[in-house]
């Protein structure tokens, strides 16, 4: 049963990133702003690397910050590691690249939602888009709830139909555990929007207790931290080490004796990747005469012991899983807390006019 709710200039539809960027820019113009997700636990939640910026990335935040956006001073208040990458060449390729805490980002950025006067921040998933002689007029959630609006702004991530793979295990789910939105996918295909199937994965997270560091090396932040908003003054504070370490023979072994279990080269995966991140099985099959590859271990937060396996993306199944992450120095006796997965979802395909 539909009931009419409220009345709004401008609906967001997903609150990540582009979403909260987005519902920002357009309350700061004055424009009402009504935005939702699935779960507010999800507002600009990182399900991947806990991480901003990077090459090409960080000048993004850069701009989006010179726009008046939040993502570079949430940043700033939020990082637990900052570093300048690509120093020893020159300076158009420097890139800076902050590791976040995971839980205080989304939290600072979800306060500020909430405290920005003209938003109102809603925990809803959203299954069609209403419209009236061409144009949009309102939202509906699954609740019944009807919000008319003058415009939709779609920031649907990895939500859209999320399909999780974990070798010949699939079940419909979005990011991180959460609930995929699983109907507004024929609305958008209804309105004539053309849509594309992607995918992309995530590694494991370890239990950093299980970990012998002094097998790694240490990665350290700058002495001199560069902040990401020009809003930003002195931001130093203690940095926690993030850990290098690599792959080796035995790794590959590992990968290359199940790789008939591996969804991307059995076929269970349709989808194509939005960017070049290829998982570690790739890497192992593509480059065949590489012995090693470098396996970043970087903390979730400060007070976490998760620890973020970076170069190791993967859709095997758990247990090899298990057995390949245990051949790696310093990880022997690793205990894993969260499984790598692949996602398959649906997005708006971009060269659509």
């Amino acid at each position: 049963m539909r009931y009419e709710a409220e009345s709004y200039d401008i609906a967001v539809i997903g609150a990540g990133h582009a979403g909260c960027e987005a519902a920002l820019a357009a309350a700061r113009l004055g424009f009402k702003t009504l935005i939702c997700t699935i779960n507010l636990d999800s507002v600009a939640m990182m399900p991947c690397n806990p991480n901003v910026g990077g090459t090409a990335k960080g000048h993004l935040v850069r701009e989006i910050d010179a726009l008046g956006g939040q993502m570079g001073i949430n940043t700033d208040k939020t990082y637990i590691q900052s570093k300048m990458l690509n120093t020893s060449k020159g300076p158009a390729v420097h890139s800076l690249r902050a590791q976040a805490d995971k839980r205080r980002y989304h939290e600072e950025m979800k306060k500020v939602l909430e405290q920005e006067k003209n938003i109102t921040l809603r925990q809803a998933e959203i299954v069609e888009i209403l419209t009236e002689n061409g144009a949009v007029s309102g939202i509906v959630s699954r609740t019944g709830a009807v919000y008319k609006s003058k415009a939709a702004v779609l920031a649907t991530g990895t939500y859209l139909k999320g399909k999780i793979i974990i070798g010949d295990i699939s079940y419909e789910g979005g990011p991180n555990g959460l609930f995929p939105a699983a109907e507004l996918s024929k609305n958008l295909i209804s309105l004539g929007i053309k849509l594309r199937r992607f995918k992309t994965g995530t590694p494991a997270r370890v239990n950093g207790k299980t970990i012998d560091f002094t097998k790694m090396q240490a990665q350290f932040g700058d002495e001199k931290i560069v902040p990401f908003s020009f809003l930003s003054e002195d931001i130093r504070r203690q940095q926690i080490k993030c850990y290098l370490t690599y792959t080796n023979s035995d790794t590959h072994q590992v990968i290359k004796d199940n790789i008939d279990r591996s969804p991307l080269y059995n076929g269970s995966i349709e989808g194509v990747g939005p960017r070049y991140c290829p998982s570690i099985e790739d890497k192992v099959v593509r480059f065949p005469d590489k012995e090693k590859h470098q396996i970043f271990i970087e903390p979730e937060g400060e007070t976490t012991e998760e620890m973020y396996v970076g170069g190791m993306s993967s859709s095997l199944p758990e247990d090899v899983q298990i057995e390949m992450l245990r051949t790696i120095k310093g990880m022997e006796n690793v205990e894993m807390m969260r499984t790598a997965y692949a996602i398959e979802y649906d997005c708006v395909d971009p060269t659509d006019p």
